[in-house]
Order: structure tokens, then C-alpha cells, then sequence
């Protein structure tokens, strides 16, 4: 009998189209050979161009999820998403610590691939006040960093100011994704108190990046709880990123998903 390489907890958003969310998530932890758990926070109707509804989970029901897996089977590492409402970030906040969970990757969700906020103010403000203090690795794109850490990011040298600033505010480790940058690379940055850490990748024209946040922060995740060093588990998630976007066949008539199953290098370099 093969045991699981890990155990992970997903706590996030639930996406009808299969794409983002704990369906992501958990189709990554597969990938890995991780068992996988979920907590849903927040019912959605969506598909690869749009969303149509979001119907948020009670805190109190979020608590009873998180509760009842850790009464039972202790992740060796949790990912959270989409939180949605001040309360359940306090509800989340309040296991973590309650429950000790020294693995606890962050993925701040909070704007949308047009740019808009998908959190009120008060709820991002709960976010880094509350959440960020309990996170092992906080993984923010720029258009997140930019609102954590208060400012504009527009090179290499405002990532590393970020991540420092987010860094400032509790996590251990801050991995700022730099996607989003005018550049023929895709370049990530991992900020923490040893010094920082720069990843290059080649960006990869394609309408197929639907869920690629959440996959890559539950790769992570389900590194981490394979006990690999933060450093390692970015290095091969971004590997495993990079192909499951290359690898990714055309579904839905707007931004599809990944290829989730594929071979994974752990073996990988990146320094």
C-alpha cells in the first residue's frame, strides 16, 4: 500500500467551471501525490468568462469545516483563497492559530483579472491585519502587492520594496508574482528574512491561465507539506506552473483552465 507524499487543507472558494477555487486546488494536490482536503468559504456561478454569482458561506459553518478536519486528519500544510467577508477571514485567522498551523500559504484574492477590487476595503483590511500574521507565505500578483504594501510597482526593484513592506506585516515569506509586468519574462520574487529570491520563467502567449494563482499557491502548499523548503517547493510549483499552462488544451470560449495532470520535475533548479 502507497501512503500520500502529504497531507494539505484547501480553504477557498468553490468555481462551477472547474477551473479556479478548491476545484483547482484540489486536482493540483492530486497532481502531487498530496491528499487533499477542502473548506468552502464562498459558492460561485462561473464559467471561463465570466462570474454571474457568488453566494459567501456562514463563518460560523467555515469553522465547523475547519474544525471537523483537524479533529480527524491534521493537514501538514493549508492554503487559503477567496475569503470574501471580514468574518471569515476572523473565523480562519482564529483556527490557524488555534490549531498551531505553522504552514499556512496565503493566496490574498482580492482583484480581478479587469482590475477591479473583489473585496470591500474593511475586508482587505482584515486580511492583512488578521490573516497575514498567521502566514507562513503570502502570494501576492502586483495589483495585490500594490494595495498590501501601498504602492506602485513597476520593476524588479518595486517588487523586492513590496515584498519587504508585506513582509513587514507578519507573514514569513512573501512571494510577489510579477505576471503582470510589461516583460517577455515571467518574474517572481520570494522576499524573506534571509534575503530575496528571483525565479525567471519565459511567458507563454495563451488565453489558458484561468486558476493560475490557485495553482500555484496549492502546489506550493502541497509541497510544503512534502516538507520541502520554501525555497525548493516555489522552484518546482513555478516548473510545474510553467507546464501546466504550455500543456493546457483550449476549453470554454474565455480564459481556460490548466492542465493540472501532467509530470512534474522534482528535481528542478532555480538557482
Amino acid at each position: 500500500m502507497k501512503p500520500y507524499k502529504g497531507i494539505a487543507l484547501t480553504i477557498a472558494g468553490s468555481d462551477s467551471g472547474g477551473g479556479a477555487g478548491i476545484q483547482a486546488d484540489l486536482k493540483t494536490f492530486e497532481a502531487f501525490d498530496v491528499y487533499g482536503m477542502s473548506v468552502i468559504t464562498a459558492l460561485t456561478a462561473q464559467n471561463t468568462y465570466s462570474v454571474t454569482g457568488i453566494y459567501p458561506v456562514t463563518p460560523e459553518f467555515v469553522k465547523l469545516q475547519i474544525e471537523t478536519v483537524f479533529e480527524d486528519i491534521v493537514p501538514g500544510a493549508v492554503k487559503t483563497g477567496m475569503l470574501f467577508t471580514k468574518e471569515i477571514i476572523e473565523v480562519v485567522a482564529e483556527c490557524m492559530r488555534k490549531y498551531n498551523v505553522e504552514k499556512l500559504v496565503v493566496d490574498p484574492v482580492m482583484v480581478a483579472k479587469s482590475g477591479a477590487k473583489l473585496l470591500r476595503d474593511d475586508v482587505i483590511d482584515a486580511l492583512v491585519k488578521t490573516l497575514l500574521p498567521t502566514a507562513f507565505l503570502v502570494t501576492p500578483n502586483i495589483p495585490e502587492a500594490e494595495i498590501i504594501a501601498e504602492m506602485k510597482i513597476s520593476s524588479e526593484k518595486d517588487m523586492i520594496k513590496a515584498g519587504e513592506k508585506i513582509l513587514s506585516k507578519g507573514p514569513q515569506w512573501v512571494l510577489v508574482k510579477g505576471g503582470h509586468l510589461d516583460s517577455e519574462e515571467v518574474i517572481d520574487i520570494l522576499v524573506g528574512k534571509e534575503g530575496h529570491f528571483k525565479f525567471k520563467d519565459e511567458k507563454i502567449q495563451t488565453t489558458s491561465t484561468h486558476g493560475t494563482g490557485c495553482t500555484l499557491s496549492s502546489a506550493i502548499a502541497a509541497l510544503l507539506s512534502m516538507n520541502y523548503s520554501v525555497q525548493k517547493a516555489v522552484c518546482i510549483a513555478k516548473k510545474y506552473i510553467h507546464q501546466a499552462i504550455k500543456n493546457a488544451p483550449p476549453i470554454g470560449h474565455g480564459h481556460g483552465p490548466l492542465r493540472h495532470k501532467i509530470e512534474i520535475e522534482f528535481e528542478s533548479t532555480c538557482f
